[in-house]
């Protein structure tokens, strides 16, 4: 873990950390062999008043279709930072969320963040926020468009089309499932746009999100049963 800086800035100190912190974000891939793959999702309870961060370790199958094995999984709980702020989201979000890396025993060479990478106005959404802390490669899917334009998505599964943002592809708009509005996958840091692409896809399974972060969001929200970590 890199330590960047502390929590609790003025907006405009937050905004200036993110103005100083987006030219680091390494836009090409630099992974390592993919043996598994975290889901990351952060949430709010209590009227905002508790963050709560959801992490789950999958082993990489190889063959999506043979299936993913969950290895490990955290939720991590502790009082909000910061106030809501348009913008400043992942200071709000990933102190809860390193807490719960913190207290994991498998380190995933690839995390998957439910929410934006560079697909956000000064270029460091969460996923890109967190890759830097972390270190490893990480890929925002996102249920929602915060910045950006696209043209129409066709309706054939896997088909995407850029999202544009002042001139710039800030990332894909993906239809990851028939008949459902797509999601919006940005890379985070250290991966490329199109290996994020390529791994989001690889990791669909029935639902319109990649299994990383359905199961992320099922653990957070304890919606129907979570499969068991492997012993």
């Amino acid at each position: 873990m890199t330590p960047l800086h502390e929590w609790t800035p003025t907006p405009e100190k937050a905004i200036a950390l993110q103005r100083e912190l987006a030219p680091r974000i390494e836009r090409e891939d630099r992974l390592a062999p993919v043996r598994h793959i975290a889901g990351v999702d952060i949430g709010f309870e209590q009227s905002g008043e508790i963050t709560r961060a959801a992490v789950v370790v999958l082993a990489w199958p190889g063959d999506p279709r043979v299936g993913f094995e969950v290895v490990e999984q955290v939720v991590h709980r502790e009082p909000t930072r910061m106030p809501y702020l348009p913008g400043l989201l992942s200071f709000r979000e990933i102190p809860a969320a390193l807490a719960a890396f913190d207290q994991l025993a498998t380190r995933p060479e690839l995390v998957m963040v439910d929410g934006q990478g560079i697909a956000h106005p000064r270029r460091l959404g969460v996923a890109s926020h967190l890759g830097l802390w972390l270190d490893l490669p990480t890929i925002g899917v996102a249920k929602s468009r915060l910045c950006g334009v696209h043209d129409e998505v066709p309706e054939a599964r896997g088909e995407w089309t850029p999202l544009r943002h002042r001139g710039e592809t800030i990332g894909a708009v993906l239809r990851s499932r028939v008949g459902v509005k797509p999601v919006f996958v940005s890379l985070g840091h250290r991966i490329s746009l199109a290996t994020s692409l390529d791994w989001v896809v690889q990791c669909l399974g029935r639902t319109k999100l990649p299994e990383p972060t359905r199961l992320a969001d099922r653990l957070a929200s304890r919606r129907g049963p979570m499969p068991r970590p492997a012993d």
